[in-house]
This record gives structure tokens, C-alpha cells and sequence, in this order.
């Protein structure tokens, strides 16, 4: 996830020896690699809009596309075309996706210690990927807060019958320090496992404080680990309800009637859509750049992933431009199905799990349309000089920073990664991600023109230089399970 961009004293000084290292190794830039070339790629991206004018075609004219819906249908469809009219070779490749929809969502507190007579109040919720339906007319059931998952064992007695609501807050204040997943994260276990354990013990109905900042009554969906056997309607409650809900209980028992109606309907047929531009002498030879087609349901999902997905194609798009080939295959890929599923990135790892020494880099974007500071990379200690020359062109727009871990596990590229195929990422501040993630608010108005142009200049410089470099950089150094 991304870092925080450092801000230090002597900044020029710094700015200056940088300049020096990469001027210093800049030599052993690969044929096709060489400065001049990286910086062309770089200003071109710059100066083109061509990524935002598709992020407005996917969200303004498509809108939502959870996986089965007909957005993500129009949305295959829709990318598919502008990759055949830039002159890529374009494949559809079958995957069969979960079809999940939901209905009626809507939650009172109709019982507490002081409510006057005739009172209830609204509670503002969202239900959660694979939330099984309360009965037509709602449930009526106490209310049982828990902080932890240990904390929910210790009380097991009390979850049987209740409405169980993991109340765990988001770190704000560590977000706007670079590590927005990292509170992300610890939130997020809540509402993918919280649901399915509070199933296991009885409880009729599970919540989770949503998983975000900017805390404007919004509510957060996202994926949970229910299946048949455990599916209890699930809901993602907002922060002010949240926090109004633990203030009620610490004066008493609270009671809540809910009413969820999703449903789970058969699985669909869907496709990743695959453009490749042909390299040249190793063409056999594959650098992956992509994002993932759908979204959740409650708005455009501009910045998770549609501009992702717009950034990956114009590194097409400004190639082409350009006149450029690469030496190897650039290969854009639109995955579908990475927010409640995955089914996208195993798909394509099980038709290519027999050649892997093929796919030599994986690029996704999926952090969000932030500024980017530069890249993270899966690669060996030992491979990182040789991104020199890169981080020299990518100076001028202030994303050379280069972050280097045993493994990212980014999105759609974890089987990949666990084969040992190197990922990167854009390095984007994230600190506001997380206002809009999952909610009715990720809408394209959200995304900064100047921040998407800067993302196509890193995904394209990154993509040209992986195409071409001379030197392997090796496999990923770790597995990721």
C-alpha cells in the first residue's frame, strides 16, 4: 500500500545527489531503455487526457459494475472496442463470476434505555457482498457490540439470537501517514471473517463499522467469507451509527429491526478483456499492465478501479502514439471480478500456470487514483539497482521513489506473484482513498485529471522499460499464500 511521500530538510541537496546516482548508472540502460526514449514516454503521458476521457466513458455512460450485472457486461464490451480501435490484439477470456444483488436495505433502533414512547431511530446501512436476507418483513433482535474476535468467544453466550456489530474504528490519523492499508487492513478482517464467525455462534444478523474515513454518514460495502452454511445478512453500518449505537448500549440493551433483502443469484458468465501490443524480437515474452473492470454497486467505482483500468490501456494508447514497439508483448489486461471473487486473476494464472518463465512482469493498479510518488516492486534485493534509469526519468514528476518488498500481493496478481512472476504498483497517496472507497461517493468527480496523467506516465515508463530491459530482473522472492 502506499507510502507516505518524505519531506525533509536539504531537499534540493538530496534531489541533487539522487540525480547524480542515476546519471552514474544510466549507461547500463538496456537498448530501448535509454533515457531519451523513457523521458518521450513520460512527457506524452503528460500531456494527454486520453485516460480520463475513458474513466468518463466507463463511469458517466456505464455507471456501476459489480460482477453479473449488465454494467460489467457493457463495460467488457465497451473496453474491448477502444482496445480494437488502437490496433491491439484483443482476447475475451471466459471466467464464471458470482451473480450477487442487493434489495432492500433499511435498519431502526425500535428499543433502549430512554427512548420515549412512539420513538425509534434510523440507522443508515449498506449490506455486505454475499449477505444472506433477513424475512420480507425484517428481524427484531438485540443488539451484542463487540470490539474483537477474541472478544466475541468470550461472550459466545450472548451472540446466539443477537445482532452481532464488530465495532472497530478506523485509523484516520495513520492514513494520512502513509499507511492507510495498514488501518485498512485490521478493519477490513472484521468485514470479510466477522460475519461468517458470528454465523458459527448463533448470532441472526452480523455488522461492521464501516471500513474508511470522512465520516459523513456514508456506508461502506465490501466482500465477506459467507457461504451457504453461514449466510446470515451482513451489513456495513456508518461511523456515526456505529459510534450512536455504542453510547445507547452503555446506557442499556439495544434492539434493532432489520431489514436486508439481497440475493445470491446463479453465476454468470463474464471475461477479462486481453489487449496486447506485439513486441518485437521477444514477443513470446509478456509484461502484464492492468486494473480490474468491476466495481462495487453503490457508485461508478472511479477511483476503485475504473482508473486503474483507464491508465492501464492508455499505456497503449501512448505507445501507439508514439510509434513505439517494444521488444516484448505489453499486455493489458481488464480483470473482472477481483472485489468479491477474484475469479479474473485465477483464471488467466490457470491458463498460463505451465509457462510462468513467460510472464515476466505484472503491473496493477489498485490503490486508488492518488498522486503517485512512484513504484512498489516484488523484486530481489539484488535487481533493484537496475531500475536506475527508470527512476532518473520518472525525477522530473516526482515519482522516483522506488519501494521494494518480498512480496505485495496486490489484487488480482496474487497467484502470479506466488509463481514467482515479479509485481509492481504505483506508489499513490492514499491518505483520502479510503473517503471513498466501497461507498455511493467513488464517482468520477473524485479523480484529479493532473494525478491520472501522472499514473499513465508511471504504468507507461514502467511497462517500456520492463518490455525492454536487457538484464533479467529475476523471479519474485517470496511466495505469497
Amino acid at each position: 500500500m502506499p507510502a507516505a511521500f518524505p519531506h525533509f530538510p536539504r531537499r534540493r541537496l538530496a534531489g541533487a545527489l539522487a540525480a547524480c546516482l542515476f546519471s552514474a548508472t544510466a549507461a547500463a540502460a538496456a537498448p530501448g531503455n535509454d533515457v531519451a526514449a523513457l523521458e518521450q514516454i513520460r512527457d506524452s503521458a503528460m500531456r494527454s487526457d486520453w485516460a480520463y476521457e475513458r474513466l468518463a466513458d466507463m463511469t458517466d455512460l456505464i455507471g456501476p459494475r459489480l460482477s453479473g450485472s449488465a454494467g460489467a457486461a457493457a463495460a467488457v464490451e465497451q473496453v474491448a472496442a477502444t482496445m480494437r480501435k488502437l490496433g491491439a490484439k484483443v482476447t475475451l477470456q471466459a471466467v464464471k463470476v458470482p451473480h450477487w444483488v442487493r434489495g432492500v436495505e433499511t435498519a431502526e433502533l425500535v428499543d433502549y434505555s430512554g427512548r420515549p414512547a412512539g420513538v425509534s431511530q434510523r440507522v443508515v446501512l449498506t449490506a455486505l457482498g454475499g449477505s444472506g436476507a433477513t424475512p420480507a418483513a425484517g428481524l427484531t433482535a438485540p443488539l451484542l457490540l463487540v470490539r474483537s474476535f477474541e472478544e466475541l468467544k468470550a461472550r459466545a453466550a450472548e451472540v446466539k439470537g443477537s445482532i452481532v456489530l464488530f465495532d472497530v474504528p478506523f485509523d484516520q490519523q495513520m492514513a494520512d501517514r502513509g499507511l492507510a492499508g495498514v488501518t485498512y487492513g485490521q478493519g477490513a478482517k472484521f468485514r470479510f471473517a466477522g460475519p461468517k464467525a458470528a454465523a458459527q455462534l448463533g448470532a441472526v444478523a452480523a455488522l461492521v463499522r464501516s471500513v474508511g474515513g470522512a465520516d459523513y454518514r456514508l456506508a461502506h460495502t465490501g466482500a465477506t467469507s459467507l457461504s451457504e452454511e453461514t449466510r446470515i445478512p451482513a451489513a456495513a453500518v456508518t461511523v456515526e451509527d456505529a459510534l450512536l449505537i455504542g453510547r445507547l448500549a452503555a446506557r442499556g440493551p439495544v434492539k434493532m429491526h432489520l431489514t436486508l433483502t439481497p440475493q445470491n443469484l446463479p453465476e454468470a458468465d463474464s471475461y477479462n478483456v486481453i489487449a496486447d501490443l506485439p513486441g518485437s524480437d521477444k514477443a513470446d515474452e509478456v509484461v502484464i499492465v492492468s486494473g480490474h473492470l468491476d466495481s462495487w454497486d453503490l457508485a461508478t467505482g472511479a477511483h476503485d478501479d475504473a482508473a486503474g483500468v483507464a491508465s492501464a490501456m492508455a499505456v497503449i494508447e501512448t505507445l501507439k502514439r508514439l510509434n513505439l514497439q517494444p521488444r516484448r508483448t505489453i499486455r493489458v489486461i481488464a480483470w473482472m471480478n477481483e472485489e468479491n471473487g477474484g475469479r479474473g486473476g485465477r483464471a488467466y494464472y490457470d491458463a498460463n500456470k505451465g509457462a510462468l518463465d513467460k510472464q515476466i512482469a505484472a503491473i496493477e493498479s489498485d490503490s486508488g487514483a492518488g498522486r503517485p510518488f512512484g513504484i512498489l516492486a516484488s523484486v530481489g534485493a539484488q535487481a533493484e539497482k537496475l531500475f536506475a534509469p527508470l527512476r532518473q526519468a520518472l525525477l522530473p514528476i516526482g515519482a522516483h521513489a522506488f519501494t521494494r518488498r518480498d512480496q505485495l500481493g496486490t489484487g488480482d496478481l496474487h497467484a502470479l506473484e506466488s509463481g514467482g512472476v515479479p509485481s509492481f504498483e504505483p506508489l499513490v497517496d492514499s491518505h483520502s482513498y479510503f473517503d471513498y472507497h466501497h461507498t455511493a461517493a467513488d464517482t468520477l468527480d473524485k479523480v484529479v485529471p493532473d494525478h491520472l496523467r501522472r499514473h499513465v506516465a508511471v504504468m507507461a515508463s514502467l511497462s517500456w522499460f520492463l518490455a525492454n530491459m536487457e538484464q533479467p530482473i529475476g523471479r519474485a522472492p517470496a511466495q505469497v499464500e
